[in-house]
Parts: C-alpha cells; sequence; structure tokens
C-alpha cells in the first residue's frame, strides 16, 4: 500500500510508503492522501495525525517519470479542464489538511521537493532531521515558482524575502537555516526523529478533544483576520463553547490534583 495508516489511543501515525521512489506523488498515493484527510474531517476518534514518510526522504514531490510515461502514451495533450482536474487533486490534499481539525506534525528527513515540500508546509508542525533538504521545486521544471499552496503558506511562515528566494529559485533550503527562520520546530538526529515528535503529541492528548479542534480553527482563521478584533471574536466564542464543555470540567480538575486529565468523550 502507498499510505499507511496506524492508529493508536486518539493518534495517527500516516506513513507515505513508496521509498524505492522517493515517496513521490503517483495517482495511487494522491488518492489515497485524498481519502485520508476527507475522512478526518467529521473523524472525532482521530484526535492528532503525525505525517512521514518511509526511508531516507520524506516526499519528492511528484512522481515525475510516472507523469512523463502517462502523457507519451496519450495521442494529444491533455485539454485545459484535464489538466486543471489534475492539478486540483493534488492541490486538494493541502487544503484538506488545512480544514481537518485535528493537528498535524510532519516528520521531515531527506528530500522534501516541490509537492512534498507543500505537504510539510500544510502540516501545523514541522520537525527535520539535519539531512532535510526542502524547496520549490516548480520553477525548476518551466513552471511558475508558486504551486500546491506554497504561495500562501511560506510568506506567513518566513516572510515575504525568504519566501520570495526560495519561491523564485528554487534553491534547497537545509534543515539548520529552516530552523533558524522558523520554517521548522526543531532539528534532531537521523535516529531520533520519531522520539522527536513524541512530546508534541503527548502535549496535544493532554489538552481537550474539542479544545484542540478549536484552537487549530482558530489559528486559521486568524492568520487571515481582517482586524484584531475579528480574531479576538473567535477567542471568545470558543473560549465560551470550551467553557460549557464537560471536558473543561475534567481539566480544571486535573490540573488542581496535578495529573493527566482523562477525556472520556471527543
Amino acid at each position: 500500500m502507498s499510505l499507511l495508516i496506524e492508529h493508536d489511543d486518539g493518534v495517527d501515525r500516516v506513513t507515505l510508503n513508496r521509498p524505492g521512489h522517493l515517496n513521490a506523488l503517483d495517482p495511487g498515493l494522491i488518492d489515497a492522501l485524498n481519502g485520508y484527510f476527507q475522512g478526518l474531517q467529521r473523524n472525532r476518534t482521530t484526535r492528532v495525525v503525525v505525517l512521514r514518510g518511509a526511508g531516507q526522504d520524506f516526499c519528492a514531490g511528484l512522481d515525475l517519470k510516472h507523469a512523463m510515461a502517462r502523457r507519451a502514451g496519450q495521442q494529444e495533450p491533455p485539454g485545459v479542464t484535464e489538466s486543471l482536474d489534475s492539478q486540483r487533486r493534488i492541490a486538494d490534499i493541502v487544503m484538506l489538511m488545512r480544514r481537518c481539525p485535528q493537528p498535524i506534525i510532519a516528520l521531515v528527513q531527506g528530500a522534501a521537493a516541490g509537492g512534498g515540500f507543500a505537504l510539510a508546509l500544510a502540516a501545523d508542525i514541522r520537525i527535520a532531521t539535519r539531512s532535510a533538504r526542502m524547496n520549490c521545486a516548480f520553477i525548476k521544471l518551466g513552471l511558475g515558482g508558486c504551486d500546491i499552496g506554497t504561495s500562501y503558506f511560506l510568506p506567513r511562515l518566513v516572510g515575504i524575502s525568504v519566501a520570495s528566494e526560495l519561491i523564485l529559485t528554487g534553491r534547497f533550503i537545509g534543515a539548520e537555516r529552516a530552523l533558524a527562520v522558523g520554517l521548522v520546530s526543531e532539528v534532531v538526529e537521523e535516529d531520533g526523529l520519531a522520539a522527536a515528535g513524541e512530546p508534541y503529541v503527548d502535549a496535544m492528548m493532554t489538552a481537550s478533544p474539542v479544545g484542540l479542534r478549536l484552537s487549530k480553527e482558530c489559528l486559521n482563521f486568524s492568520v487571515d483576520a481582517g482586524s484584531l478584533e475579528a480574531a479576538i471574536a473567535m477567542e471568545d466564542r470558543n473560549q465560551v463553547l470550551c467553557s460549557r464543555s464537560e471536558e473543561f470540567n475534567e481539566g480544571i480538575t486535573a490540573f488542581l490534583e496535578k495529573r493527566k486529565p482523562v477525556y472520556t468523550r471527543s
């Protein structure tokens, strides 16, 4: 299977599983990612997602060999409608990643290029190994440099100057510089990647399920909020909703008793 999903007590560990192809995105993997993230929209069992790549790389982007072989077998180039449909199928993945209520932690090692970089950018938190190399490969392929949400995510993460550099040149950014500009939260050794994600998972699993979902939603809205008042209105609404839940009572009790909360409802 090109996408492996392991569920463990509220946490989905999702693995891009095409290591022989650098986990590149072929139609099967694209469909699997769309199906998985679509299914999270009303999923109350999964509270946190950890996204990773099998083998030595996170994801090398679109499987160009597969795409070019498919195009070579066609008598005529694909029309505009067909091309737009193919383009949108990949873009849908990152939109679904942002829409799903579960926080996503991306564990990035080796190559995260093109579409693979876009997947990492669409996550909520990124942790990288020292081998991680990320780039917007699109402009090197005769395309525009902005694709699959990169022109939206990058300026918000690293500022317009660094975003322009990466998008307009296609050059790679290594792990240490990615940490310096705020693109990743942490850089770890190769054999410590999985373990590095666990403190983030544990902290999120300590949060109330409804509070965690509403926090991601609020961050999404606040990034593009038209004013401070708009952001605070969303925060006020969320705090009132959370304070009326049974989870709130458990959270307060656990805090006062200096123990981890046990949430029985999601």
